[in-house]
């Protein structure tokens, strides 16, 4: 018989990828979310910057970005210059800084705009594996191996489930959205 909760790591997935892809956007504070993802061409390959470094933030407007590889400092500026944070990385010795200016009232709007851009891109993944999953109780139901009755009721699971994630996601876009309006 077919089980609705055997789709629950799909949705969890999504929920995760979510936050992270939101971690990324900027706040009043310094984070080493913001330049996590951003990709380094180092050693004849493209590699996570999280894994060249040490990150950390000595004060709420710096990031201190120490490489363990020396040599690879050059390549790093380059990919933090490439990922265009609004601000342009300091080399001091051994050490990236990167010094984030005051968010103003317009750039608080536009983060705001991009924060709402990937919580729709969330919603829509939601959207997607509900409608795969539909799809498959209604085949279920045509192929006899589930009654109409179980149909039914899988279905109403289903749309309980996704009402239960869409609220998640709301809150999280809350949360996140009174991060970025903080002054």
């Amino acid at each position: 018989m077919f089980e609705l909760s055997s789709k629950n790591p799909e949705f969890l997935k999504i929920i995760e990828k979510l936050k992270s892809n939101i971690a990324g956007v900027r706040t009043n504070r310094a984070s080493a979310n913001l330049v996590s993802g951003i990709m380094v061409n180092a050693y004849d390959t493209r590699t996570p910057l999280e894994q060249l470094t040490s990150i950390s933030t000595p004060d709420p407007r710096t990031l201190l970005i120490q490489p363990w590889d020396k040599s690879i400092i050059k390549d790093i500026e380059s990919a933090l210059v490439a990922a265009n944070l609004g601000t342009m990385p300091t080399v001091k010795e051994d050490t990236i800084f990167i010094n984030l200016p005051s968010l103003n009232e317009e750039m608080r709007k536009n983060l705001v705009k991009i924060l709402n851009q990937k919580l729709e891109e969330g919603r829509v993944a939601l959207r997607n594996i509900r409608d795969e999953i539909r799809a498959e109780i209604i085949k279920e139901e045509k192929n006899k191996t589930i009654t109409e009755d179980d149909k039914y009721s899988l279905l109403e699971e289903l749309d309980e489930k996704i009402s239960k994630y869409k609220e998640e996601i709301s809150l999280i876009g809350e949360r996140k959205e009174k991060e970025i309006m903080a002054i």
